[in-house]
């Protein structure tokens, strides 16, 4: 891994620990120390998607036409304000506008970052490079959840502000960190297709693209399906139905991290060499396991202890399918997108999981806290069913190169070492 891609993932995973820091405590934070009431606290969670939502449609043409790191540092400089704003507003107005500024800075971030190291890798390496920033980042969050635990007091203002200052300045040391690194001149794309065979324009030259239209439906299922169910849907029906105690939930939430932590670099040589659609296949069928379990927590009454382990069992199978995840969807994008189009790539392919997280956490509590708890279960272990479905669908329009690049890759290559010159 070359020098400035190692800094580019150390800064992710500092901004990570730092966020780590504050989000369990949000709502926390603005209801009861701020005292400002639920519907504020509801008001303020709802912002940070709003202004995902709204800029991410922009984000991508900014990074095509300004470069990725420039927006990046934008992006941090954003976040770190809103940051401190939350932690220093007392009243309603100041703390929303801080949450805008908060959500909008992190969702320029993400697909800055995600085109960063498109750029400073190649098709062979990509696939590592997104695994390890994804195990940095939920080692981060980790991490920074379990010092920010020891660290917060309900009853001390004084301590969130101290937890939103440190995020802060974690999201300054990213941009210090993504400032100081020389990009190369352009990014490496092997086997793309030809920007002349393109429609013109960046939004029609995306809907064009029946691949990537493809997989924005298949991401927008898997996202709807797990992480937009994990702090709602999954979070009420384990409370409700399976009748676990809320502090429980923290385990769950910690043996997700740990499986994912454990699992990455393993599962990352697993499926290296195998095709993508198929290893997403395979997500779908795990999750579909994950489902039942969960469903079966909820109907072993009078066996507590085997519901609990049944509804732990399910995030760990949760986290199993993202370390699949991980090394193959994000270099997918990237892998699709016509050189001049990475950023507007990775944009919209976060736009559709900001959509995705922003639809299935209503759909899961609304489902659950209404008691249609079994058709909340049938759905998603349709969802997940579906993902499989999807995925060998698509599998079946991508190229060899595009589905399983180390297949294509010359003798000679060797994935560790092969990085564009991209240097500190």
């Amino acid at each position: 891994m070359g020098a400035a891609l190692r800094r580019i993932q150390l800064g992710n995973a500092l901004s990570a620990f730092g966020n780590g820091f504050t989000v369990p405590y949000l709502y926390v934070y603005v209801a009861k120390v701020r005292d400002l009431g639920a519907s504020t606290a509801g008001i303020v969670l709802a912002m940070l998607a709003a202004a995902a939502l709204l800029v991410l449609p922009f984000t991508g043409r900014a990074i095509d036409r300004r470069g990725p790191l420039p927006v990046a540092v934008v992006g941090t400089f954003a976040a770190a304000l809103g940051s401190l704003g939350l932690g220093l507003s007392d009243n309603e107005p100041l703390v929303i506008a801080s949450a805008v500024a908060l959500g909008a800075g992190i969702a320029v971030i993400q697909p800055a970052l995600a085109t960063m190291i498109v750029w400073c890798s190649t098709t062979v390496t990509r696939s590592r490079a997104f695994a390890t920033q994804f195990f940095l980042n939920n080692l981060g969050l980790g991490i920074g959840g379990l010092i920010g635990g020891m660290l917060v007091n309900e009853h001390d203002p004084a301590s969130f502000v101290r937890l939103f200052a440190i995020e802060a300045v974690m999201f300054l040391v990213l941009g210090a960190a993504v400032a100081t690194v020389r990009l190369p001149k352009a990014p490496k794309v092997e086997g793309e297709v030809p920007v002349e065979a393109r429609a013109e324009g960046a939004w029609r030259a995306l809907l064009a693209d029946r691949r990537m239209m493809w997989l924005c439906a298949l991401g927008f299922v898997l996202f709807f399906a797990c992480y937009g169910q994990f702090e709602s849907g999954l979070a009420a029906y384990a409370t409700e139905v399976t009748r676990i105690q809320p502090s429980t939930m923290g385990i769950a939430l910690a043996a997700n991290t740990a499986a994912i932590v454990l699992a990455q670099f393993v599962v990352l040589k697993l499926v290296e060499r195998r095709r993508r659609s198929r290893v997403i296949a395979v997500v779908g069928l795990i999750w579909t396991v994950a489902w039942i379990a969960a469903g079966l927590s909820g109907l072993v009454h009078g066996a507590q202890m085997l519901a609990t382990g049944l509804l732990i069992s399910t995030y760990m199978l949760f986290g199993v399918g993202e370390s699949l995840l991980s090394p193959t969807v994000q270099p997918l994008v990237a892998d699709l997108a016509p050189s001049r189009l990475i950023g507007q790539y990775n944009s919209v392919f976060a736009l559709v999981k900001q959509l995705a997280l922003a639809v299935g956490p209503a759909v899961g509590a609304l489902m659950v806290g209404h008691g249609a708890a079994v058709a909340y279960i049938v759905m998603l272990l349709v969802c997940a069913l579906g993902i499989s479905a999807l995925a060998l669908r698509l599998g079946r329009l991508l190229t060899t190169a595009q589905d399983n690049p180390q297949a294509v890759a010359a003798p000679a290559e060797v994935p560790v070492r092969e990085e564009v010159a991209c240097v500190a």
